[in-house]
């Protein structure tokens, strides 16, 4: 069960969020910077609410009592042509 990938972009694993947690009684952004679960292609809309939840487990703390962690969309608008290298 800890092989669990919480973080698919980053392979971060609920064993690594846990010893993380254990180790530092980290808050959700401090998760984040230690493990850099939710900074991968997907800027945390998919493992947001996984590590809320873990950490919910681990702590007992509902997620929000905290600054938030913000999802930020890209930069600037990309094309689908020039992500896929044409002209």
């Amino acid at each position: 069960m800890n092989n669990l990938i919480i973080c698919r972009c980053e392979e971060v694993t609920l064993e690594d969020i846990n010893n993380t947690v254990m180790k530092y009684e980290c808050s959700a952004r401090e998760v984040k910077l230690r493990t850099r679960a939710g900074m991968g292609y997907c800027g945390g809309r998919v493992c947001r609410t996984a590590v809320d939840a873990v950490l919910h487990e681990i702590k007992g703390e509902k997620p929000g009592n905290e600054i938030p962690l913000n999802i930020k969309p890209p930069v600037r608008p990309v094309s689908l042509s020039s992500l896929g290298g044409q002209s």
